[in-house]
């Protein structure tokens, strides 16, 4: 398993309905999520800050995660989410959420 935390900015005007949006997350994307090996998926609100943290329980995090930008559905959500967020300016190429590198972890 691979524990993953992320961070991305949010609209200040926007949060409520970000609020709203994740208080009713389609069906399809979360079955999505399951489907791909992605568990134990939250988002936190920090101010202006969304933390994510997920565990990844497949062989093969690369491919699952292309598979997931290539479903239809998930494009579709990331299309009503995006206008909410605000990436990081620093982040790798090729990604929205910034990846954070775990320093700790005590089961």
């Amino acid at each position: 398993m691979i524990r993953l935390g992320m961070t991305l900015g949010i609209k200040e005007e926007k949060i409520e309905e970000y609020k709203k949006l994740h208080a009713n997350v389609w069906p399809e994307v979360l079955e999505n999520l399951t489907e791909l090996n992605f568990k134990n998926y939250s988002i936190y609100l920090h101010k202006n800050t969304l933390f994510g943290y997920v565990e990844y329980h497949g062989d093969n995090l690369d491919r699952d995660n292309k598979l997931m930008a290539s479903n239809p559905k998930v494009q579709e959500w990331w299309s009503v989410c995006g206008p909410c967020q605000i990436p990081d300016p620093n982040r790798k190429k090729g990604e929205w959420w910034s990846s954070m590198e775990e320093v700790f972890h005590h089961d």
